[in-house]
């Protein structure tokens, strides 16, 4: 069964015990938000399509006056999943970067400001993913190699970022060294 993105972040999240659409987003804004994100604009449809596909299984847990469903994996979820997971498939690679959008369309001035914005984001970047401990989040698996993934992401990207606005400074011409 082929899974959607989101899918199987939702699949994920519940094996790993986040029981409801809230918990689910929850963890994702502290975890895999960082390199694969999740709105509650398409978390809780999709959960509403893994019930239907057998995927998961919904318990209605009334929460303080509060109607609220928590999710369990089927076993048909448990091995979508698990395919997944096994799949020797090349893995998505998708960037999505507001400050790589932004540098594409600036000119003149705009490029030196827009590469200090971007490396001051990868520098917060870093000091955000440095504070996370990825023991709670996922103890036995990747969480900890994700991290230092994400570490070292933000690190080289700040790290270019610094070396473009030097090349900037340098340039008697800047547009074509913004762009070398």
């Amino acid at each position: 069964m082929e899974l959607s993105p989101t899918a199987r972040v939702i699949l994920g999240m519940i094996r790993m015990g986040k029981r409801t659409g809230y918990e689910i987003k929850q963890l994702v804004d502290v975890s895999t938000r960082f390199f694969w994100a999740a709105s509650y604009g398409q978390i809780y449809p999709e959960l509403r399509r893994l019930e239907q596909q057998g995927l998961i299984q919904g318990r209605h847990q009334p929460s303080g006056g509060r109607s609220r469903t928590e999710y369990s994996l089927t076993a048909a979820g448990e091995r979508a999943l698990g395919e997944w997971l096994e799949s020797e498939r090349e893995p998505t690679w998708e960037l999505r970067d507001e400050g790589l959008l932004k540098l594409f369309f600036s000119t003149g001035p705009e490029i030196g400001r827009t590469l200090r914005s971007m490396r001051e984001s990868y520098e917060g970047g870093v000091e955000r993913l440095r504070a996370i401990d990825p023991k709670p989040t996922n103890p036995d698996g990747g969480a900890p190699l994700t991290l230092e993934f994400g570490i070292a992401f933000n690190e080289w990207a700040a790290e270019w970022c610094a070396r473009a606005e030097q090349r900037l400074a340098r340039s008697p011409d800047r547009h074509a060294a913004a762009g070398a």
